[in-house]
């Protein structure tokens, strides 16, 4: 049931803003599925879920992927609508780590629920990673999406680089977008590229488009695509990665996608700022052009830096590798 309250949760990618994602699953006493829900803004998953089930609530059991919140915020407590219903049980996966929402498996019990803490599932916190990492961090998790060839090359010696990849994989850099609070790219990647970085399809989920951050000195011309109405541009005029911090804490944006070029990225991973890799790897050779990784100042074998393979998929002729330096959530 936790597992299924987790597939609810991740429907809720990209439609939460600055809030994390959740699922609920309401079980009736004979093991029948009364009431789901997940959090897409507005009523949290609990409720969602507990208003599917009605009066079958009495006495049934509550599955949720995140502990209830207890506190007034644009929504009632979730623990006074679980009392309220007559839920017996709630078992959860992920202890808030919010001290503003903390406290709620207490709130519980004190009213006479059984509550039940259960961490067996570890995919429950991966999938909420980003916005864990926020809380516990006060900064966003960076993620930087690479697209590369067998030699680590993003474009040839004469700057050309779409497509390195298939379709496939540029189908996933979209969904990947979309479950993002913000794209983050330098002028560089802005003035060859011109990209409009707007996720596919978005219509048909009810999610937003992220919000575009271009980072750098250097000037966009009026008429590049990063200028239109399609989403909300910000241009950090800015090498000072400081200010990137202080724009997202600002933002409150939960997840960072890293769409730049080598310099940038660098300059992030150096800095400690990359969470996660995913590299989109072509089964194709170049031999010279652009190296995706800058000089990070490694003068022996000593000094490389490592990560942790942690999934790897193929879509199409190209690999999906996702790495990260996090060895916990």
């Amino acid at each position: 049931m936790l597992k299924r309250a987790n597939e609810l949760a991740c429907l809720g990618l990209g439609l939460t803003g600055s809030n994390p994602i959740v699922g609920a699953v309401v079980l009736s006493p004979a093991g029948v599925i009364i009431g789901e829900g997940f959090h897409k803004s507005g009523p949290h998953a609990e409720v969602v879920a507990l208003e599917q089930a009605g009066q079958l609530a009495q006495g049934a059991t509550m599955f949720v992927t995140l502990e209830p919140c207890n506190h007034q915020g644009k929504t009632g407590p979730c623990t006074e609508a679980i009392i309220k219903a007559g839920i017996s049980r709630v078992v959860y996966a992920v202890r808030d780590p919010n001290p503003l929402a903390s406290g709620g498996a207490k709130a519980l019990e004190a009213a006479g629920i059984e509550v039940v803490f259960n961490t067996e599932v570890a995919d429950i916190a991966y999938s909420n990673r980003a916005w864990i990492h926020k809380i516990k961090t006060n900064r966003p998790y960076f993620i930087w999406k690479i697209a590369t060839t067998l030699d680590g090359r993003t474009a040839a010696i004469d700057g050309s680089s779409k497509w390195i990849t298939g379709p496939e994989s540029r189908a996933q850099v979209s969904k990947l977008r979309s479950e993002s609070s913000a794209i983050l790219i330098g002028t560089s990647t802005a003035l060859v590229d011109n990209p409009n970085l707007i996720p596919r399809d978005l219509e048909e989920t009810g999610r937003v488009n992220p919000v575009r951050i271009v980072m750098g000195l250097r000037e966009i011309p009026s008429d590049f695509n990063l200028h239109n109405d399609d989403a909300e541009t910000i241009f950090l005029r800015s090498h000072d990665l400081s200010n990137l911090l202080k724009l997202c804490h600002e933002r409150d944006f939960n997840q960072v996608f890293v769409e730049s070029g080598s310099e940038l990225g660098t300059a992030l991973l150096k800095a400690g700022l990359i969470d996660e890799l995913i590299i989109f790897q072509a089964a194709s050779l170049l031999g010279s052009g652009l190296s995706f990784i800058g000089d990070l100042g490694a003068t022996n074998i000593k000094e490389k830096m490592d990560f942790k393979i942690i999934e790897v998929e193929q879509y199409g002729i190209d690999l999906k590798i996702k790495l990260t330096k996090e060895t916990e959530i």
